[in-house]
């Protein structure tokens, strides 16, 4: 349950005052677990963050419902998320308005998945303000993070081709890399991964599609 509510302080106004970013969300109100339950996985696979309900996208206070709405928030943290997020929320008066503050670490055990629909599930990660799916490396990424580092980079000619299609200026996607180096997709996909945790290559996103380069 959330904790007594107070006054809101002077450190969250300010915080409202930054904006939506990569680690801040406002919501107007939950009428979806479901929907909710992206942010909070996004968060969770990030950096972590914190979300303010009861906090319209231009930062005017609108007020929460809070025992409802963090009757959403645990739902959408434990029924609509794989594993369950950890998360802990703070209850704050503004006038006679409420904010509730839902604060969200990064997770040790990535990647959270939420149920997309009945039995299709989906990661999400949190680039600035926005929420995206997790694209295929980053999801062997994780596969094999928790693991121990056993695999050596051997310059073999398929590691040798992907790393020189990476050296280009710009970014490419998988499919661009795919064809540059002459690799199959699913090949390109499993040496990018590996190449991430080497720490030879970076994932970033364009819009909503995620890109790789080599690391400088």
């Amino acid at each position: 349950m959330a904790k007594e509510t107070i006054v809101i302080p002077k450190y969250l106004q300010q915080r409202i005052a930054e904006g939506e970013h990569q680690t801040l969300d406002f919501k107007y109100a939950i009428n979806d677990a479901r929907k909710i339950a992206i942010t909070l996985c996004a968060f969770a696979n990030t950096d972590g963050g914190t979300l303010l309900i009861g906090v319209k996208d231009n930062g005017s206070i609108a007020g929460a419902r809070l025992q409802e709405e963090e009757h959403m928030v645990q739902a959408a943290a434990t029924m609509y998320c794989k594993p369950s997020i950890e998360y802990s929320t703070q209850g704050w008066k503004a006038g006679d308005r409420y904010v509730l503050e839902v604060m969200i670490p990064p997770s040790r055990v990535r990647p959270h998945q939420v149920e997309h629909v009945p039995d299709e599930w989906r990661a999400y990660v949190r680039r600035h303000d926005q929420n995206f799916q997790a694209p295929g490396v980053l999801m062997q990424y994780w596969k094999i993070h928790h693991t121990p580092m056993t695999e050596r980079y051997f310059h073999t000619d398929k590691e040798k081709r992907l790393l020189e299609a990476l050296s280009k200026q710009e970014g490419h996607t998988v499919n661009q890399l795919s064809k540059i180096s002459e690799l199959p997709r699913p090949i390109v996909t499993n040496l990018l991964a590996r190449f991430m945790r080497w720490d030879l290559a970076t994932m970033e996103f364009d819009q909503n599609i995620a890109k790789f380069r080599s690391k400088e």
